[in-house]
């Protein structure tokens, strides 16, 4: 069977930068498990969508995903000043934290604590992944 939009998949994966830091993997870390996804819901990046059609159950590949196809670019517009008292209490915030903020429809997204000082907080709500090239190793261990 190729995979096709529809397709429900289990697969395990490997994510790097150019330079060969591993930021993501299914075999390890919070994982720990096949990443499961129907291809064409939107629960992945578009470039790993792309990646697996035309795929088959067993194949293994290796594919560069450019920032686009990825997190988006940088947008500068998304570093933003918040009051410390917007933020949640808690003595492990420092510069460089990410911290998990909702949207209006109540979706978590991943965000970066840049600056702090006595009142103040300067986060960016870019994605810690936005504007990078993204290598991942792919193997398709499962189609339903």
């Amino acid at each position: 069977m190729i995979i096709k939009k529809g397709n429900k998949l289990k697969v395990d994966y490997e994510g790097s930068f150019d330079d060969g830091t591993v930021f993501d993997s299914s075999k390890h870390g919070d994982h720990s498990h096949p990443l499961e996804f129907e291809v064409g819901s939107g629960h992945v990046i578009p470039g790993f969508e792309n990646a697996v059609i035309g795929m088959k159950k067993g194949e293994e590949k290796k594919v560069v995903i450019e920032a686009k196809e990825a997190y988006g670019e940088r947008r500068e517009e998304l570093i933003r000043e918040f009051p410390l008292t917007a933020l949640p209490k808690d003595d492990r915030i420092k510069e460089g934290s990410i911290l998990m903020l909702g949207n209006p429809q109540g979706q978590g997204f991943p965000c970066v604590v840049k600056k702090l000082t006595a009142d103040k907080a300067i986060i960016d709500l870019n994605h810690p992944l936005a504007g990078k090239k993204l290598h991942f190793k792919i193997k398709l261990i499962e189609v339903n």
